[in-house]
């Protein structure tokens, strides 16, 4: 993060600086995780997957708020490197994804890459900011799902 104030304008429309906001989040992440060549998106899905255990991409889905094609387009990759897997669930339809070891191997691999890039928005927020802006961010999702 730079270490000086950038000069913004306010944008009209809260999805808009929500997107504009998770864009600048999204490269800070994208730099820290690039040596292993992961992007966020990779990072959040095994992290997600590592918790979850094995989960239907339906569930997958929910907990992230992404769509089913979103969703697939991304776990793509991660299943052609062998860090995820899938299988059939009950109903044919149905897809069970869980994380291999391989997946494991890389996402403690990147943990570091991860912590350092947290901690640079941490610092750069500062301790009270970024606890307020964690349960901001879980009440907004709560109440855009709801509207």
């Amino acid at each position: 993060m730079p270490s000086r104030p950038i000069d913004l304008p306010t944008l009209p429309c809260s999805c808009a600086s929500l997107r504009r906001a998770t864009r600048a989040v999204t490269q800070l992440y994208d730099e820290e995780l690039r040596p292993l060549g992961l992007r966020a998106t990779q990072f959040t899905l095994l992290q997600t997957l590592a918790t979850a255990g094995e989960i239907s991409q339906g569930g997958l889905g929910r907990i992230l708020a992404l769509d089913s094609t979103t969703l697939t387009r991304t776990l793509a990759p991660l299943q052609q490197h062998g860090w995820a897997k899938s299988r059939p669930g009950a109903d044919r339809r149905e897809r069970l994804y869980s994380l291999t070891r391989e997946g494991q191997a890389v996402l403690e691999e990147a943990r570091p890459l991860w912590e350092r890039a947290q901690d640079r928005l941490r610092s750069s927020l500062g301790e009270p900011e970024w606890e307020a802006l964690q349960q901001l961010l879980d009440r907004t999702t709560v109440a855009a799902l709801g509207a």
